[in-house]
């Protein structure tokens, strides 16, 4: 009797177990269809899932669910039909050939003028041109500057970043941002769920409390689980009464303030900005609010026209793009630049691990003549992603690139100044992490005074930087090779 028992036990597993099985069997190919023929997908991408879906039906599944889902292309913001057609319109008044051709009596833009139109185009990245621009390449002057201008603050403070910590230069902010709230300013804090993930949401309580707004971008389901772990809001934004606007690559946190024994001093570069593009810095920082708060952004029309200072002359693109982008705005922007450069490039980021379209606009460059020099850290603070680095700028020393190797600290500034004439500061870095799957957002300037400081900070930072020859790299060890083999292997998802 009891083995009949057993028996019947195991025969009704079994139908469990295959109907199980049929379950994700069905699955499978409803997401293999979905990704075949609903996704905009490259052929590389939509080949890579098809093998992850084929190969490993169960596991594959789970991954596909975590990393693998696309977000809309369509009106990912929710704008109105209204707010959409204000946008278009503004956008459309700037490319009319009368217009573009106003740009003509400045003879930086009028060599520009087909990336101004590209950025217009592709991510309607309004032009201001009277703009007043701060750069800080140092943490402590950088948030001496941001605390200042929060404390004047008369009517509202919008701060977002991707990584705010629960240490002292975080507290620091949240106190303040405290302290407004209860005068009566509004505050809103936005700030990405994986890149804090170390801060307690109870961090904000008093905040809160205090009638300040706090909004997670993309949160985790009960803090375990994350759907879109592999989007995320790399974006450092702080607009103050609308009239300052800060933008750039640090985030909060004592490694910012070069208090990390690890990484030492931290080098890193941030616009402070008066003027137009404030109006646009506000707009970005608005669409994601909404998205985050699942509100409608009723008053994002409001902040694209309401700046009163125009104090300065530099005209600024404030360009953004994201996984809900139809293009990758940002990376063809770079290599608009790349192709437009007439002597030299010079480009700061703390990870390259760059696309074949990318690497090809670097090889055309150099092979062009054009000096095209770039900084990377000396030292990793991702292992995978330091050794890709190093294999990817070991490509490019063949073609005549200089590749410096920056020695006082860690470098973390994203920027990039062409002939000297025209730079770009934000939060891109190059790699696909930055071109196709976070949200970023730069300034591009077109500026030869700004260039000219921003160019004049890199040769500083080559003096602390050893250069990376042919003979150097060639001296790696068999286990650096292979490092830097398996690093570019996974270089897609880094």
């Amino acid at each position: 009797m009891i083995g009949m028992e057993g028996m019947l036990i195991g025969i009704q597993f079994g139908h469990v177990l295959t109907l199980l099985l049929s379950i994700v069997t069905i699955l499978n190919i409803l997401l293999l269809s979905w990704v075949l023929f609903i996704e905009r997908r490259d052929v590389g991408n939509t080949w890579a899932w098809i093998m992850v879906l084929v190969f490993i039906p169960i596991v594959g599944f789970f991954i596909y669910l975590f990393f693998g889902r696309s977000l809309k292309q369509k009106n990912f913001y929710n704008l109105s039909i209204a707010e959409r057609k204000a946008e278009k319109t503004e956008v459309d008044k700037q490319l009319l050939p009368e217009n573009l051709a106003i740009l003509e009596n400045n003879t930086l833009l009028r060599k520009y003028t087909e990336l101004i139109h590209m950025n217009l185009k592709s991510s309607h990245a309004l032009l201001s041109k009277d703009n007043h621009i701060e750069i800080f390449d140092d943490g402590h002057k950088k948030f001496a500057a941001l605390f200042e201008d929060i404390r004047s603050a008369t009517k509202e403070v919008n701060v977002q970043y991707y990584i705010i910590q629960s240490d002292s230069l975080g507290t620091k902010l949240r106190d303040l941002l405290i302290q407004k709230a209860k005068e009566g300013v509004k505050v809103r804090l936005l700030y990405d769920e994986v890149g804090s993930k170390k801060t307690p949401p109870r961090f904000y309580n008093e905040l809160r409390a205090a009638g300040g707004g706090v909004e997670v971008f993309f949160p985790s389901l009960f803090r375990l689980v994350n759907f879109r772990v592999n989007n995320r809001n790399h974006r450092k934004l702080c607009i103050i009464d609308g009239e300052i606007a800060y933008i750039g690559g640090f985030n909060v946190g004592d490694e910012y303030l070069g208090l990390d024994r690890k990484f030492g001093y931290w080098r890193d570069t941030h616009f402070r900005i008066i003027g137009g593009a404030v109006n646009h810095i506000q707009a970005k920082f608005i669409l994601d609010w909404h998205q985050a708060s699942k509100k409608e952004p009723g008053d994002w029309g409001d902040y694209l026209f309401q700046t009163e200072k125009h104090i300065g002359t530099s005209p600024v693109q404030i360009v953004s793009s994201g996984p809900n982008s139809e293009t990758e705005h940002l990376k063809n922007m770079y290599i608009k630049l790349l192709l437009s450069a007439k002597k030299s490039v010079y480009i700061q980021t703390p990870y390259f691990i760059p696309d074949t379209s990318f690497m090809d606009a670097c090889k055309i460059a150099l092979l062009s003549g054009i000096d095209v020099q770039i900084m990377i850290p000396c030292k990793p603070d991702h292992p995978f992603v330091y050794w890709a680095t190093w294999s990817y700028v070991g490509d490019l020393l063949d073609y005549g690139a200089k590749i410096l190797l920056y020695e006082n600290g860690f470098l973390h500034a994203k920027t990039i100044v062409v002939d000297e004439e025209v730079a770009v500061v934000g939060t891109m870095n190059i790699d696909s992490r930055s071109f196709r799957l976070n949200f970023e957002v730069t300034a591009i300037v077109y500026d030869d005074k700004v260039a000219a400081h921003l160019t004049e900070l890199f040769r500083q930072d080559s003096e602390r930087s050893s250069k990376l020859t042919r003979e150097r790299y060639e001296e790696r060890s068999l286990l650096i090779k292979f490092k830097q083999s398996i690093s570019r292997l996974l270089s897609p998802v880094l």
